[in-house]
């Protein structure tokens, strides 16, 4: 088992009906100006808007809607611009990962005193050294980012997507109501679905370890995924949208990667993808994640098999079974009605390949995956593979 450290103190208030809590919460953290953030207006449409502000009658509110599911750099910084001028002191972020991760930059930023994007590209000296503190209210589940510190920011005019992160971005409370699932329409319930999934293999495809209880947690995590995916279908039935909306949770709250090797590379490469063709996230997993495991499969076949075996439950030579694994993790997103071939989204992927292997050779990113086995060129070549 590998060395490892871990905290994580965000509180979880999860299951319906706890909303009458939130103003409890907001006062342990000294909150008195709360800035609101939240998407394009679908939590005034489902009624959580109103429910939401029916608690907060001790706070000023500010708020501050129009975040994209993608969250834009320019449309977060007029968030920060907001904030200062309101002197917010605390930030709630109503929504689902793409409204969370925009909050966390938002928190960052606002105290912040130089070009924020300078942070995001990770220029020498410069680094958020204090953030205002936030909550979540969970919508969507999907990134996990209602129990991290991790956040994914957007600047398409330059077609960049950049991630920041570290022990100031953690929410202090986040909500988890699984009915609020059942307002979502099925692509987001879908590609909920398969972020939790990916973000498990990230931390689950690589080599056998001896850390037998998070490998176990993963593949839990998988099985149960699997076994719900029916909520796409079902999205009030209780018991399929609170195990989908703990699973998603779960993937990333930073418990399966203690004492394990990961390998983040589909989504490095995924993220390049959104930032070209503003694809889904999830889509942009679904569409790597077999080829790079096809490409990588002497390096990561034992854990491909055994994740065959104890997952999909399947039997016979270890080879095959690893290979039928690959079939079967593909098959299960196309089950989910997402295509798995860069075609199926954009006509302009030709030179795609090219650009992001270029993209990881400028930043650096050379010796990637578990074992450091990944590189520039291997890139290109699992770009191409995905396109058709």
């Amino acid at each position: 088992m590998l060395n490892f450290e871990v905290v994580n103190p965000t509180r979880i208030v999860f299951g319906k009906e706890q909303l009458e809590r939130l103003p409890i919460l907001l006062k342990e953290h000294q909150a008195k100006t709360v800035l609101l953030t939240y998407g394009g207006g679908s939590v005034k449409r489902i009624g959580l808007f109103d429910k939401i502000m029916a608690q907060l009658n001790d706070f000023t509110i500010v708020e501050f809607g129009g975040i994209e599911a993608n969250p834009e750099y320019s449309t977060l910084m007029k968030a920060v611009e907001l904030g200062r001028e309101k002197n917010v002191d605390f930030i709630l972020a109503v929504g689902g990962g793409s409204v969370i991760d925009g909050s966390k930059f938002i928190c960052g930023a606002i105290p912040y005193n130089g070009e924020p994007w300078d942070v995001l590209e990770k220029k020498e000296n410069c680094e958020f050294t204090e953030a205002i503190p936030f909550g979540t209210i969970l919508t969507i589940p999907a990134t996990g980012s209602e129990a991290n510190s991790g956040a994914v920011v957007s600047r398409s005019e330059i077609e960049a997507k950049r991630v920041m992160g570290g022990p100031l971005f953690f929410p202090k409370f986040s909500f988890c109501d699984p009915t609020l699932i059942s307002s979502l329409p099925k692509r987001q319930i879908a590609n909920g679905i398969i972020d939790a999934f990916m973000h498990t293999l990230e931390q689950y495809i690589t080599y056998p370890t001896d850390n037998l209880l998070q490998e176990r947690e993963a593949e839990a995590i998988l099985s149960t995924l699997i076994e719900i995916a029916d909520v796409i279908e079902n999205p009030s039935d209780y018991r399929l949208a609170s195990n989908l909306m703990s699973c998603a949770t779960h993937a990333l709250n930073g418990n399966l990667r203690c004492g394990v090797p990961t390998d983040w590379t589909t989504h490095m490469i995924g993220h390049e993808l959104t930032a070209f063709f503003g694809i889904d996230h999830a889509q942009s997993l679904a569409i790597i994640a077999p080829r790079l495991y096809e490409h990588q499969f002497e390096e990561k076949k034992e854990k491909l098999a055994q994740y065959g075996q104890r997952v999909w439950k399947l039997s016979g030579e270890s080879d095959a079974v690893a290979k039928a694994a690959i079939a079967k993790t593909e098959a299960f997103f196309n089950s989910l009605g997402v295509k798995t071939h860069l075609s199926d989204y954009t006509d302009a992927y030709e030179d795609s390949a090219t650009r992001i292997r270029v993209i990881f050779e400028e930043r650096g990113w050379t010796d990637m995956g578990e074992r450091g086995s990944i590189h520039p060129q291997d890139i290109e070549q699992i770009v191409r593979a995905a396109y058709e």
